[in-house]
């Protein structure tokens, strides 16, 4: 059981730590959601791509929603594995292994799309090779929606149906009134403030996530460290459990919360408003249905009246 308990933490620990890497959410309390980095010498704003290759699985959605026809590559993940739109196209690399070059140069992308802190090399290598490239940056709602429009400027399509898709997983504006934690892991215990994706994204709904404005020493950006304490001083009405995207189940998710002695004082565990959510779309956006799962799942959850 504890073996298995330390798997899950390692897991979801290192999970997190390559989010920040591939979704570049290392940022600053009050910076601008700067997102687009154009890493190539001949500007972006005379590109008009034909033939894509992605090196991140929600760049690579993006590109296949706005244009399928435009998608020559992309990484591998187990967020297509049974997806058919995906079937044909080929892999230019396979889980957290680095992309193969030569694989991308034979596809004879017009474009390479990354992520910044995550394709920083290979982005580079193409770029000595005269490849237009991009760097993107998704950690924030608004950077979803500009990449978005950026991207579908760069291969020619009309981005307003997919934007328009993305507002309807959204509520009508509502003024906060559920207090909710996420709790990512349990050992150390981290919850996600405002300066992540996931503490953005509950900005977009009814409820105050009470870690928002916190700042910690933890070595993750965008996550605060919490004691047992402290979670049941802030005494949420809601409590989200992100289960790893490896290694655990629902049920053992929980069943090593409920081993904490705090943990059936909270009124969210008297009350039954402790909610277990999928690490993609909440912690890494992943894809566009992804998001859209957890959207849904929010405003089910986040609903529900005592």
């Amino acid at each position: 059981m504890l073996r298995r308990w330390i798997s899950s933490a390692l897991a979801i620990l290192f999970s997190i730590i390559v989010t920040a890497c591939s979704t570049a959410t290392t940022q600053q309390p009050q910076a601008q959601n700067t997102t687009i980095l154009n890493t190539d010498a001949q500007p972006l704003a005379n590109v008009s791509a034909k033939r894509v290759v992605t090196l991140s699985s929600l760049t690579t959605d993006i590109i296949s929603q706005l244009d399928q026809s435009k998608l020559v590559g992309m990484t591998g993940s187990t967020l297509f594995k049974n997806d058919s739109r995906f079937q044909d196209i080929p892999r230019v690399s396979e889980g957290q292994n680095p992309p193969n070059l030569e694989r991308i140069i034979a596809l004879k992308p017009d474009l390479v799309i990354g992520a910044e802190g995550f394709s920083n090399q290979p982005i580079q290598r193409l770029k000595q090779l005269g490849i237009p490239t991009l760097l993107t940056q998704i950690n924030t709602w608004n950077s979803l929606e500009e990449i978005t429009k950026k991207l579908a400027q760069l291969i020619d399509v009309n981005p307003q149906p997919l934007l328009d898709r993305y507002q309807s997983f959204l509520p009508n504006k509502s003024s906060p009134n559920v207090s909710t934690i996420v709790l990512v892991s349990r050992q150390p215990i981290l919850a996600p403030n405002k300066n992540s994706w996931a503490g953005d994204l509950l900005e977009k709904f009814p409820t105050k996530n009470l870690v928002a404005d916190l700042q910690g020493q933890s070595p993750i950006s965008g996550y605060v460290t919490l004691s047992a304490e402290k979670v049941l001083e802030a005494n949420p009405e809601v409590i989200i459990v992100v289960s790893p995207p490896q290694g655990g189940t629902k049920i053992s998710v929980l069943d090593d919360f409920k081993k904490e002695g705090f943990w059936a004082k909270l009124q969210a565990t008297k009350n039954n408003r402790v909610y277990v959510y999928s690490y993609y779309g909440l912690v890494n956006p992943g894809s566009i249905d992804a998001i859209e799962k957890v959207c849904r799942q929010l405003q089910q959850d986040l609903l529900v009246v005592n």
